[in-house]
């Protein structure tokens, strides 16, 4: 996955060289700077604006600029800057990133939402140096200008390939954008940025698989493109429907049996721990498209069902992530690949399936189809890899939306320790949880007269159902089962996302990784 910002990081020392110095570039050059509150400035920055000060004043008092959060100055041709053609001054306010440890948090959120906001001011094919000077306290500034990186990578990503004209501003600046990136420390800062960079191919990655097309992005290609991840050393291992039937996995094959799409399994196993060490294991959702089969759903929106699979890109975007920084941890990903499709060989409400755990399960609507899918591949990682923790993703159910909206994602668990590890990992990364409620009570709503369970227990409680469903199928293995209905796909603009697929989890999970279980 290749990223549209080409950083390279500089000392202050040299930003004010290249600044004396003519431009050799043929683009025009961006400085950017920052202001704290009451226009307030670093004082590197001072140094460097010094003749430019008082035209900055005068601007700022005309546009009633302060440097408020989230506001910005544009001046073309500043004064005793040669070499600048524009100088954009951005708002980061007065918040201090220090005191608790969700304020460290909050603080390193704002920071990859100032790259994001950067990189859109400065727009694609840029050519800028950009002073990280802040006005305000950093205790690990070379973390920070990590974040700041991976915020302008994550705004900067755009998913044209399917369009055959593009408007003259486009063309006009193609190629990524190149930002000097000058800090105090350029050695740490690039280390952190290399380390980013990983993270947001990893995000990247998820994002283009959510936003592929389902004719495109079959089962079997989805597996190709997974695949690729051998490069990075990543063990794969690709499962067809003869392998599956053979496992057992009828609840899965059940689910892709109405497809021309062969219904697929993928494994990815990255080995950077002990090897006595269990591994970590990620579950995903990847129905390629979601129709609801016989019980099909409405027409309006279902095109958005194309990314019915963003559980899967998540964690082939994980992997990426992991294997790019070379983590020293053990972890397994699975890919439960299907297109959900009605036709004369599709399942129907009333079947009875038999899954890969002996489970019989009867199916009152096909639309509940994730679920099936999940079932037989958690039962497989926990049977085959006996992990430390399972942790599924899908975008399982729309009452999840209706409790949560697309702030925040569902989160269930059987394991306390578990749940608040994520729950921190989603503060530090702004991809945040909220726990729900697990019970007999609501167990009792999928118990069928026909079979041991049936896939959906009715209007009430559903994403609760759902989990109670996926919990059968689990054990005693520490487990958490993340419904991201709400924050997989068609999620809202913001600072570093301006795509229809989110590539949620992917830095959530990085974090809970790199925090608690990296040996």
């Amino acid at each position: 996955m290749s990223l549209d910002i080409k950083f390279e990081s500089i000392s202050f020392d040299e930003a004010k060289t290249r600044l004396a110095a003519p431009e050799e570039s043929a683009k025009p050059r961006t400085l950017v700077v920052y202001s704290g509150a009451e226009l307030s400035f670093g004082e590197t920055t001072k140094a460097l604006l010094h003749e430019a000060s008082a035209q900055i004043s005068r601007a700022a008092a005309f546009s009633k600029f302060t440097g408020k959060s989230g506001t910005s100055l544009e001046i073309l041709a500043p004064a005793g800057l040669p070499s600048v053609s524009r100088l954009l001054v951005l708002g980061i306010g007065s918040a201090q990133p220090e005191g608790t440890d969700k304020d460290k948090a909050k603080a390193f959120d704002e920071f990859l939402a100032l790259g994001g906001q950067t990189a859109g001011k400065l727009g694609a094919g840029a050519n800028a140096i950009v002073v990280y000077d802040l006005p305000l306290t950093v205790a690990d500034a070379a973390a920070a200008a990590g974040q700041f990186a991976l915020g302008a990578w994550l705004r900067s990503y755009k998913f044209e390939q399917y369009k055959t004209k593009k408007k003259k501003d486009d063309a006009e600046q193609e190629g990524p954008a190149e930002i000097a990136l000058a800090v105090a420390d350029a050695a740490a800062a690039k280390r952190a940025e290399g380390e980013a960079a990983g993270v947001a191919e990893g995000v990247l990655l998820a994002r283009s698989l959510v936003n592929e097309p389902a004719n495109v992005l079959t089962p079997v290609e989805f597996a190709r493109r997974a695949a690729k991840l051998a490069s990075l050393g990543v063990e794969v291992e690709i499962l067809d429907e003869k392998a599956l039937s053979e496992l057992g996995m009828r609840a899965l094959l059940g689910v892709g049996q109405g497809s021309a799409q062969e219904s697929q399994v993928v494994v990815l196993r990255w080995n950077g721990g002990a090897p006595d060490a269990a591994p970590l294991a990620f579950i995903g959702k990847g129905v390629v498209f979601d129709s609801g089969g016989i019980s099909i759903k409405p027409a309006a929106s279902m095109e958005d069902m194309k990314g019915d699979m963003a559980g899967a890109a998540a964690v082939t975007g994980l992997l990426h992530a992991l294997a790019s920084r070379k983590a020293k941890a053990n972890v397994i990903g699975v890919l439960g690949l299907v297109e959900n499709m009605p036709s004369g060989e599709a399942q129907r409400p009333g079947d009875i399936v038999k899954s890969m755990s002996g489970q019989t399960i009867e199916i009152i609507n096909t639309d509940a189809e994730g679920r099936l899918v999940l079932a037989d591949a958690l039962w497989y990682v926990k049977e085959q890899y006996k992990p430390a923790f399972m942790i599924d993703l899908a975008t399982l159910t729309g009452a999840i939306l209706v409790a949560l909206g697309q702030e925040y994602a569902g989160l269930f668990s059987n394991n306390d320790e578990l749940a608040q590890r994520l729950a921190k990992a989603g503060e530090a990364t702004g991809e945040k949880l909220w726990r729900m409620p697990l019970g007999p009570a609501f167990d009792k709503l999928i118990d069928s007269r026909f079979a041991d369970m049936k896939n959906t227990g009715g209007r009430h409680a559903g994403s609760i159902t759902a989990a109670q469903f996926l919990q059968r199928f689990v054990e005693k293995t520490p487990w958490a089962h993340l419904d991201i209905a709400g924050t997989g796909m068609s999620s809202p603009a913001g600072d570093i996302n301006q795509s229809w697929g989110s590539g949620w989890g992917v830095r959530l999970l990085d974090r809970l990784v790199r925090d608690y279980y990296e040996g």
